[in-house]
């Protein structure tokens, strides 16, 4: 009954689902089964969801509360709500249900996953993230992740909500970025490290002209001077793959006032540093990381991966020049993600960079009676040396900030 009117080019989306959603009301009415009105609609919206969505997947992606959907196999879906993961009942009839459902997904966006290319990072139109992997790699069949993108990104009032940074701690990231400071953001996997990208990068002024590098686009910046860039794999032929690096490299001929490199994975950090190094001060961006000092070994790592012959020495004389504060990230036992360390980095001694600790999460606080910690970020009482350069740009920090707590 549908036909080829499921591939009409000339149909838009919300009329394809009116016709299919009237179709199966037509079809469900004609058969002779008796079925309630709960069932009628269950099998009418499964049936719509497979033809029109990723069939089982498609409830989670359009719940809100929902922010990733995790397939361990085709009869094994989690979902993670409120940073908490849980089972979610519904399943893939069978292994080729999963995979058909992968190969819809991958192929909506020009990608391809199979024996010769296993695994696939895609963005979907939505701008949700997906990763996944297939036999023989995935050896207890296909798995599927899906990091949803937020139709209404985090604002900094939503983290302060949230407890992941506090207003003086907003205030005071703010007049780093006026400041033009150069800022690292790291943490593990999952911990916010993108979210709170996006929020700092959202004190940007509007005047300046931005240009973001990412490997899936998911920075969501509302100044209106913003030149987004995004990498692209290489293609069958093994031809025209465009790098973090390639892209960082061609962004200092952009003329931006900011460069802002979703995440620094491999030798794009050298060209990173570079750039902070040669002008383009206020740059942000973020790495995996265990903590502030785990940070820069992995970014020492990650330099020599540029496959430039660098003494040590020189490579910590590059980040110690280049990065003025660390803000690290975590995401706690208890699901939440919290800012858990602002670090500034204040030069060399010998052969080591030195760090000082200006803010750090109060554990000590324990916990409450359902297992959120009560911690905040607390200062150290050390009172940063990028205070004086903002004192110079005109920008005062906020009263009382760097007193030490008991």
């Amino acid at each position: 009954m549908l036909g080829p009117s499921l591939y009409d080019a000339r149909m838009d989306e919300v009329e394809l689902e009116s016709r299919v959603r009237q179709t199966l009301s037509q079809v469900i009415s004609q058969e002779d089964t008796l079925l309630s009105t709960a069932d009628r609609q269950r099998i009418q919206a499964e049936i719509s969801d497979e033809i029109l969505g990723y069939g089982p997947l498609e409830p989670f992606l359009r719940d809100e509360e929902v922010t990733e959907v995790m397939v361990n196999g085709y009869d094994q879906i989690y979902v993670e709500r409120a940073g908490r993961l849980h089972p979610a009942a519904a399943t893939f009839s069978d292994e080729a249900h999963l995979r058909r459902t992968i190969d819809k997904i991958v192929g909506a966006v020009g990608r391809r996953v199979d024996e010769s290319s296993p695994m696939v990072d895609a963005r979907l139109p939505d701008g949700s993230r997906v990763n996944a992997v297939i036999p023989p790699i995935a050896l207890d069949g296909a798995t599927l992740t899906i990091r949803k993108f937020a139709k209404d990104p985090f604002t900094v009032h939503d983290l302060i909500s949230f407890g992941t940074m506090s207003v003086p701690i907003a205030n005071l990231l703010s007049a780093c970025v006026w400041g033009r400071l150069n800022i690292l953001i790291s943490g593990g996997t999952g911990s916010g490290k993108t979210t709170t990208l996006n929020v700092v990068s959202s004190f940007v002024p509007e005047f300046e002209r931005i240009v973001t590098i990412e490997d899936a686009a998911e920075l969501q910046l509302h100044q209106e001077h913003v030149v987004r860039l995004e990498t692209r794999p290489r293609n069958i032929e093994g031809r025209g793959e465009v790098t973090t690096r390639d892209l960082v490299k061609n962004s200092l001929r952009m003329r931006p006032d900011r460069i802002i490199v979703g995440e620094v994975r491999d030798g794009a950090a050298l060209d990173m540093l570079q750039a902070m190094n040669t002008g383009h001060d206020g740059s942000l961006t973020t790495l995996h990381a265990n903590s502030p000092r785990d940070a820069l070994a992995r970014l020492e790592t990650m330099v020599l991966m540029a496959g430039v012959d660098l003494p040590t020495r020189a490579i910590r004389e590059q980040a110690a020049s280049a990065l003025d504060l660390i803000v690290h990230q975590a995401r706690l036992r208890d699901g939440t993600r919290r800012i858990t360390h602002i670090t500034e980095v204040t030069g060399m001694e010998s052969d080591v960079i030195t760090l000082q600790d200006l803010f750090l999460f109060d554990y000590h606080a324990g916990v409450d009676e359902d297992g959120r910690y009560r911690g905040t970020v607390r200062s150290t009482g050390i009172r940063p040396v990028f205070l004086q350069r903002l004192a110079d740009e005109g920008i005062p920090a906020p009263a009382g900030l760097f007193e030490e707590w008991a």
